[in-house]
C-alpha cells in the first residue's frame, strides 16, 4: 500500500486560517508549496468556509471547520469509529466519508435546511420530448456535455446516446432519430397507463400491475409505478415475512397434479366457503364451487364437472377435511377417486398445498378485501368474473411474470412470448378451440359412489334424487 506506515497530520485553527488567507492571494499551488500543505486539502477548507460565510449571510447557525476538528481531537484517540481504518496505531477515514460532509454541507447552505441522515429524495425515470432532447443536443455542440448536464438537469450519458443515435440516423434511415416525432407528454401517458390498470384491478401491486403493462407491450420498471401508486394513495403492506423452505416442487405437465381446498370468508354475516381447484404445472384453476359450508356434495359437482370439461388428473391433493378425507374408513371423495383411478395425496402440513395457499390469499387480496358482496348469487358471479381474469388475463409470477397460467396449461407458453418479443399484444387468444367447433357431450351415462347416473347436457335425469 502507498499510504502504508505514514500518519495522519493534524492542523491547528490558525493554521487552517493561515493556509486560506494565504490561498486566497496567491492560489492554492502556491500557499500549498509554501506551508507544506496538499493543495486538495487547501482546496477543501477554501470551499468549506465560502460555503459557511454564505451560511452566516442567511442565517444558517454551524460550526466553523477548524472549531469542529479541534473538537474531534480533544476526543480520546482511543475512540474508532465503523470504517475507519487503523494504520500505524492511527485512524484514517475513507474518501467517501469526507465526500458525503461536504455533499451535506453544500445541502445545508444552498436550503439553509439540516439534511436528515438516512433520507434522500425519490426520483422517477424521466421523459424528453423530440424538442426537448433537440435543445439538449444544441446546447451541447455549443457548451459542452458538462455545461449542459447541469444547467438543465439531463445525464452526460443520456446527451451523449442521443448524438450516437442522431448520427446513426443520419447514415441509416431505419434507425428513428431522438429528436423527431410529436411531442407527447410521456410521463402523463406512463402514470395514465398504470392507474388505469390499477384501477382496473385494485388488488394487484406494484410489481403485478408492472407484468401486466409488460405483457401488453408497455415497459415500466417496478419502483417507477409503486411511486406513482403511492403518489395517488396506495399504501405498502405490512407483510411479515418468515424463513421460507427450500423443498420445492412443481409437475411437468398440466393435470399432473391438482391442489384442492376450501377458503371460509363471511358475506353480509353469513358464512360461505369457496372451493378452489389449481392445476400444479400452470396455476390454472380448473374448476370452483361457491357453497354455504364445506360440503362434500360441492366437491363432488365441482370436481367431476372440472373433469369433464378439462379431463381428470393423475393424482389431487388436499388436507384432511372431512369434505376431502375420513380419518376413519373411507370417504365418498375417495370412492370417487379410486373409481376413477386417480390417486390422492393429502396434506400434513400447508406448506405441502402451498400454492393453493397462495391462491387464497390472492382471491381474498384481489377480491374480497376489495368489494362488499350482499348475497350469495352475487358472490357466485364476481368469483367466477375473477377466475376467467387469473386463468386468461393475470400474468403470474412464478410463470415469469409475462404468461398467464392458460398459456401453460393450453401449451401456448412459446407463441405468446414469441407474440411479445414480436411487440404485438397477447391477450384475447382464449380457449384453444372456439365454442361452436367444439364438441358437445350431449348424453352421458356415468358411475357414481357404484350407481348409474343418466346427465343431459351436463345436468342429471336419473335419478332425480342424488346417489347418497
Amino acid at each position: 500500500m502507498a499510504n502504508k506506515g505514514k500518519h495522519v497530520r493534524h492542523y491547528t485553527q490558525e493554521e487552517r486560517e493561515e493556509a486560506v488567507a494565504l490561498a486566497e492571494t496567491v492560489g492554492n499551488e502556491e500557499a500549498a508549496r509554501k506551508l507544506d500543505i496538499p493543495p486538495g486539502t487547501i482546496g477543501t477548507w477554501r470551499a468549506a468556509y465560502r460555503k459557511l460565510a454564505k451560511a452566516a449571510k442567511i442565517g444558517g447557525k454551524t460550526k466553523t471547520p477548524a472549531a469542529r476538528t479541534d473538537t474531534k481531537a480533544a476526543k480520546p484517540k482511543a475512540r474508532v469509529e465503523a470504517g475507519d481504518r487503523i494504520e500505524g496505531g492511527k485512524t484514517k477515514k475513507p474518501a467517501a466519508r469526507i465526500d458525503t460532509k461536504v455533499a451535506q454541507l453544500e445541502a445545508h447552505v444552498e436550503t439553509g435546511v439540516e439534511p436528515k441522515a438516512g433520507k434522500t429524495k425519490k426520483r422517477v425515470a424521466r421523459f424528453y420530448t423530440p424538442s426537448q432532447r433537440a435543445q439538449a443536443l444544441e446546447m451541447m455542440r455549443d457548451k459542452g456535455p458538462v455545461e449542459t448536464s447541469r444547467k438543465l438537469g439531463i445525464s452526460r450519458f443520456s446527451l451523449h446516446e442521443w448524438k450516437r443515435v442522431q448520427r446513426a440516423s443520419e447514415q441509416d434511415a431505419s434507425i428513428e432519430s431522438p429528436i423527431a416525432g410529436p411531442d407527447v407528454n410521456k410521463v402523463a401517458e406512463r402514470d395514465g397507463k398504470i392507474l388505469a390498470e390499477w384501477k382496473e384491478h385494485p388488488g394487484l401491486g406494484p410489481s403485478q400491475v408492472r407484468n401486466q403493462l409488460r405483457r401488453a407491450g408497455f415497459k415500466v420498471s417496478v419502483r417507477t409505478v409503486r411511486m406513482v401508486m403511492e403518489e395517488h394513495g396506495y399504501v405498502l403492506p405490512k407483510v411479515k415475512r418468515t424463513q421460507a423452505h427450500d423443498q420445492r416442487y412443481e409437475a411437468i405437465r398440466p393435470n399432473q397434479l391438482w391442489h384442492l381446498d376450501f377458503l371460509q370468508r363471511h358475506i353480509n354475516k353469513q358464512k360461505v366457503s369457496l372451493l378452489l381447484m389449481v392445476d400444479d404445472f400452470s396455476r390454472y384453476i380448473p374448476g370452483f364451487a361457491l357453497c354455504d359450508e364445506d360440503r362434500s356434495e360441492a366437491v363432488f359437482e365441482c370436481f367431476e364437472s372440472s373433469v369433464s370439461r378439462h379431463g381428470k388428473p393423475e393424482a389431487v391433493m388436499s388436507d384432511g377435511g372431512a369434505a376431502f378425507w375420513s380419518w376413519r374408513g373411507v370417504s365418498r371423495f375417495t370412492r370417487l377417486l379410486e373409481e376413477m383411478e386417480v390417486e390422492q395425496l393429502i396434506a400434513k402440513v400447508p406448506q405441502h398445498n402451498g400454492k393453493l395457499e397462495v391462491l387464497n390469499a390472492n382471491v381474498q387480496k384481489e377480491l374480497f378485501n376489495q368489494e362488499r358482496f350482499f348475497a350469495l348469487g352475487e358472490a357466485f358471479a364476481r368469483v367466477r368474473a375473477w377466475v376467467s381474469f387469473y386463468n386468461f388475463g393475470r400474468t403470474h409470477h412464478a410463470l415469469g411474470g409475462l404468461l398467464v397460467p392458460a398459456d401453460r396449461y393450453f401449451g401456448r407458453a412459446d407463441e405468446v412470448l414469441a407474440q411479445i418479443e414480436a411487440g404485438r399484444s397477447a391477450d384475447g387468444i382464449g380457449e384453444p378451440i372456439p365454442v361452436g367447433d367444439r364438441q358437445l357431450d350431449l348424453l352421458r351415462v356415468s358411475s357414481r359412489a357404484g350407481r348409474v347416473e343418466l346427465l343431459l347436457m351436463g345436468e342429471r335425469i336419473w335419478p332425480q334424487t342424488p346417489v347418497p
